[in-house]
């Protein structure tokens, strides 16, 4: 039995752009965000406190409502951000947004219940976290434009000779 030729070849690994990664990186964030917390809501009680107007021990307001909305925008707004900005300013707003979100991610271990389903959750977001901070911090630099070569001399600049 004879294989084909095609199978035998290495596959190619085409290089992805470092915006499509953190773009790719800040989706996967976002929806393991939002996918933490509704989860949640299958903990007993979970839906009790709602409909009681707390969160944790937050009161449900239009203040918490809106602080919730932030945090959930940013990991929006990167994808979005990390595919158009200039290169500079992408790389600055990568470190400094994933730099403050580690803390804010781990806050979700407060409180000490479901410490097994809350930390996957944030091990993995520190996991992504980490993956956008590495990626921008090694963001690819363009090598320098080399010196041009000079240019031949013109044949009247050539020495006379025989």
């Amino acid at each position: 039995m004879t294989t084909p030729t095609a199978a035998l070849t290495p596959l190619k690994d085409p290089q992805v752009p470092i915006q499509t990664r953190l773009a790719a990186a800040w989706t996967s964030f976002m929806f393991l965000y939002v996918y933490v917390d509704l989860l949640g809501l299958y903990k007993p009680g979970a839906v009790e406190d709602i409909l009681n107007g707390k969160v944790f021990t937050f009161d449900i307001s239009q203040t918490f409502a809106v602080s919730a909305l932030a945090a959930t925008s940013i990991p929006a707004l990167m994808i979005l951000l990390s595919m158009t900005l200039p290169a500079r300013a992408n790389r600055a707003t990568n470190l400094v947004l994933a730099t403050l979100l580690i803390p804010y991610m781990a806050f979700n271990l407060a409180g000490g219940e479901w410490l097994y389903y809350y930390g996957l959750g944030l091990t993995i977001e520190l996991v992504l976290l980490a993956f956008i901070l590495r990626s921008a911090w090694t963001w690819p630099r363009t090598p320098p434009a080399s010196t041009p070569a000079p240019a031949a001399p013109h044949r009247s600049q050539l020495p006379m000779g025989r």
